[in-house]
């Protein structure tokens, strides 16, 4: 896959550390990096973004993830992989991912459930992080941003 250009966030000055420094504040917080890497990774898959598919993948990996759960990722349903705190946290992502898809984008069965297992600044950390991958996945696919870069 060739990109169309360059990513925007490098080829605008002020972009890339305003964002960067959004990374760094949220993987300095509460939430545990593994919830992270997970709704990073469902997120990438829903919006198609393969740089960011192939990257969450490969940092997960690095950082202990097993093979087992990330290749069951996209069917987390389904799998006994994932902790009921990991779930809510993936249903989570699905839900800010797919804004579109139902009248009332994030339900309060949704949002309560990964209420119940994460305080305050985690579950602010892991909206941010959704919010953030989500950017990085529309950057990414608009400009076709090719996997194996980071």
């Amino acid at each position: 896959m060739q990109s169309r250009m360059s990513n925007p966030a490098t080829l605008l000055p002020d972009a890339m550390p305003a964002i960067m420094s959004l990374v760094s504040t949220v993987h300095k917080s509460a939430a545990p990096a593994p919830i992270l890497a997970l709704v990073h990774l469902r997120a990438s898959q829903i919006n198609g973004c393969s740089a960011c598919v192939d990257g969450g993948a490969r940092n997960a990996k690095k950082a202990g993830e097993t093979d087992e759960r990330l290749f069951a990722v996209a069917a987390w349903r389904d799998t006994p992989y994932f902790s009921d705190a990991e779930r809510a946290a993936l249903a989570l992502s699905e839900a800010m991912t797919r804004l579109s898809d139902r009248s009332d984008p994030v339900p309060d069965e949704i949002w309560n459930e990964a209420a119940k297992h994460f305080e305050e600044p985690a579950l602010a950390a892991i909206v941010l992080w959704i919010a953030t991958t989500n950017l990085f996945n529309r950057v990414n696919a608009a400009t076709r941003q090719a996997p194996g870069g980071w």
